[in-house]
């Protein structure tokens, strides 16, 4: 007998197939909705930003750099001789004078130096003394054999003029051996009287020069003397001129040598600021421009009065010449931050100065519309210490993001939250 047939179950292969399938749709469909779907854009905090406005008006460009004040004036007072401290007798920001007694020094060499040239001088100046005496002696010792000469020498010749006169009157009263003799004699004495005088000036000539050498020599022992004498003063150390006592970096005991530093006296009326400026910076810096100084108290004015032909350590050295009236506050050596105002120009594009912004470079900058933050490129002209020129890519009120973005440099958009 055949039975009915009921309607026909789904078998469980077939079960089976429908859920793989319907998985595998629903697997694209979600693939193609996350393919379209933009990618999540980062948040920041605004009160974790810079925000600036761009805007017109006069660009101001300065250049910066720290620096210290200095003394117009100021002497290092060095060690003329070695020495040991033996007393202090001023100490740092002390009012000084020239005459002003900082240090005492001891060393015995120079006083036994002192005596040895003493005595030398002594020995010198006793040998002058003598040979003077033994000069003046001989010099006169040859005038009388001169005017001794001399007499012998006009009696003969007194002589032989009688004799001439009486042959004249009386021939043969005068024997030819007594005239011949006469003259003899008077020719003899006329040359000895003209050696003994040539000797004298001799004499005078050899003892001038005997006399001037041994001076000489006594000058110089003289100019030891005081040499010795100047080092042995300078044990007794003074300012050498007024002001006030910077440094003494001087201790009981201590050696110090010739030519070491002792001290530092300064004058503390006038000051001038020493900026170090960036090479980079520097080239348009020139003497007479307006310098600000910053001591983080107060605010100077000043002028650039030198400017260091020599860079150091990457930096270019400036002086600024600071009004002869200054704050009380202000003491030489304090840390400063100098600020020098290259030039003015009137109606110009600009903002605030954009980290890690470069001169006449394009830079990225995040331009904000409402909470979001959107890259632009910028082209940027001339950079000054707080503000920077905008050539291209920006208009007046627009509002910009001025901190570091370097994290989000890979996103063309921000949103900015708790504006």
């Amino acid at each position: 007998m055949d039975m009915p047939r009921g309607p026909r179950r789904w078998s469980q292969r077939n079960k089976r197939i429908v859920v793989i399938t319907g998985a595998v749709l629903l697997a694209v469909a979600v693939t193609v909705v996350l393919a379209n779907l933009e990618p999540a854009v980062p948040t920041v905090r605004a009160d974790t930003l810079w925000i600036g406005t761009v805007e017109r008006g006069e660009f101001v460009r300065q250049v910066r750099g720290p620096g210290t004040l200095a003394p117009m004036q100021r002497r290092w007072i060095t060690a003329d001789t070695s020495g040991r401290v033996e007393e202090i007798l001023a100490l740092p920001g002390a009012e000084v004078t020239a005459d002003t007694p900082l240090l005492r020094l001891e060393n015995p060499e120079l006083t036994v130096q002192l005596l040895n040239a003493q005595q030398q001088l002594s020995d010198a100046e006793a040998a002058l003394v003598t040979l003077r005496s033994q000069v003046e002696s001989d010099r006169l010792a040859q005038q009388a054999l001169i005017a001794n000469v001399r007499t012998q020498y006009l009696e003969a010749k007194h002589r032989d003029e009688i004799n001439q006169e009486l042959i004249e009157k009386t021939p043969g009263l005068v024997a030819e051996f007594d005239l011949a003799r006469g003259k003899q004699i008077v020719e003899e004495l006329a040359n000895r009287l003209r050696i003994e005088s040539r000797r004298y000036e001799v004499l005078g000539n050899s003892s001038t020069e005997q006399i001037a050498a041994l001076k000489e020599q006594a000058d110089r022992l003289r100019a030891i003397v005081r040499f010795n004498e100047d080092r042995v003063a300078s044990l007794d150390v003074t300012a050498g001129v007024a002001g006030v006592l910077a440094e003494l970096p001087m201790e009981a005991g201590q050696w110090v040598r010739a030519g070491d530093t002792l001290g530092r006296v300064v004058e503390p009326g006038r000051l001038k600021a020493e900026i170090r400026i960036p090479q980079s910076q520097a080239e348009d810096i020139v003497v007479g421009q307006q310098a600000i100084v910053d001591t983080r108290g107060d605010v100077i004015d000043g002028e650039v009065s030198r400017i260091d032909p020599t860079v150091r350590a990457g930096t270019v050295t400036i002086d600024v010449a600071l009004p002869s009236e200054l704050p009380r506050s202000v003491r030489p050596d304090m840390s400063v931050d100098g600020t020098v105002v290259l030039d003015r120009t009137a109606d110009v594009t600009k903002m605030g100065r954009p980290a890690q912004a470069t001169a006449h470079a394009t830079v990225g900058i995040y331009r904000l519309t409402g909470d979001v933050a959107e890259r632009v490129q910028v082209e940027l002209g001339r950079i000054s210490v707080n503000e920077v020129e905008v050539v291209r890519g920006l208009t007046v009120g627009d509002e910009v993001v001025l901190s570091d973005m370097t994290q989000w440099q890979d996103d063309a958009r921000v949103r900015v939250v708790g504006r």
